[in-house]
């Protein structure tokens, strides 16, 4: 497998804590440099503050002096470097497909924050631009790539909780800053697509390829233009369901419960287990209750070591477009999109 030379568009939070100490762990993916917005380049604004231009080239000087790199002074000179074979967008969703097309286009694989665009149209779009010139495109739901998931299954599939009846996933946490881009609707905001995602994509991994939304209700509270929290329910061709719930002015929770015919189980870091935090399940039967562990992961170097494999691999980079196109139609369905 060839090393993929990965170049990172904004200098964010998430790119700086978890995506570069992820990517110095992974051999066959290297950190070239990091690029900050010129000016016609901000959010898609030609008046831009200069002072915002400078806070980024300032976060960039700090990739520099924590990783080494380069430092490129606009989005597109990344974008067009020849040193640059993939591109890790960590922007907010609505400059997402902007930005992974330009990227594309320029012949550079994708490696977006979720979701991938804020539309299925936009994702699809992406995605046979992708598949036409030979380019991954990944989503990067870590929490997909946990072993924890791995161990669950392999309880379920035991038969000690016996026939799964329904899944339940939630989602939430209390709410944040007034200006973050999560409360604002220009800039792909809203409850659905960031913690309602997650809840959404693990619903869909649980219940197989047949999984289809057949309830959902999004809710806004007063003061905001996005969805604050919502539910939905899936259910596949055997008839099991998943309620799946999230919000972003709520309590935390990130549970998922899976009540069978014989026994529950339960845990509360299935979406957000931070690298080498070792999650347990609260098993309970007849027979009484039962603390499990589960194991520690690192998912940020699994989702990237997985970008590599789509990078080098047609056939799993084939079935990455599939899961991703599917994750964007059910967050449409959600919104009432046919």
């Amino acid at each position: 497998m060839s090393k993929v030379k990965i170049g990172i568009i904004c200098p964010s939070e998430i790119a700086f804590r978890r995506f570069m100490p992820a990517v110095k762990e992974c051999e066959n993916a290297e950190y070239v440099g990091v690029a900050y917005a010129c000016a016609d380049e901000w959010f898609g604004k030609s008046n831009v503050d200069s002072r915002l231009i400078k806070g980024e080239a300032e976060k960039a000087q700090s990739f520099k002096a924590e990783y080494g790199g380069k430092i490129f002074s606009s989005y597109m000179e990344l974008i067009k470097s020849d040193e640059v074979d993939a591109v890790y967008l960590p922007l907010p969703p609505a400059l997402h497909y902007k930005w992974a097309m330009l990227a594309l286009q320029n012949g550079k694989h994708i490696f977006l924050e979720k979701p991938s665009t804020t539309t299925a149209a936009d994702t699809k779009e992406l995605i046979a631009v992708a598949d036409e010139r030979d380019l991954a495109v990944h989503e990067n739901y870590m929490f997909a790539f946990h072993a924890q998931l791995a161990k669950i299954n392999e309880i379920v599939q035991s038969g000690r909780l016996g026939d799964v009846r329904l899944y339940r996933i939630a989602f939430g946490f209390p709410q944040r800053a007034v200006n973050d881009f999560r409360y604002n609707k220009s800039l792909g905001g809203g409850a659905l697509l960031d913690c309602g995602g997650y809840t959404l994509k693990l619903a869909s991994m649980l219940l197989g390829e047949s999984a289809e939304i057949k309830y959902s209700k999004l809710n806004s509270t007063e003061g905001f233009d996005v969805d604050i929290y919502g539910s939905a329910a899936l259910v596949n061709d055997e008839g099991v369901t998943a309620q799946v719930s999230f919000g972003m002015d709520n309590s935390y929770k990130c549970d998922l419960e899976i009540w069978g015919s014989k026994g529950t189980l339960s845990t509360g870091r299935i979406l957000t287990a931070p690298a080498g935090f070792e999650p347990t399940a609260e098993i309970k039967t007849a027979e009484g209750t039962e603390t499990v562990s589960l194991p520690a992961d690192d998912t940020f170097k699994k989702s990237i070591i997985h970008f590599c494999k789509c990078v080098n691999d047609n056939d799993v980079r084939k079935e990455n477009y599939k899961m991703i196109v599917k994750q964007a139609e059910l967050v449409d369905k959600v919104k009432g999109v046919d």
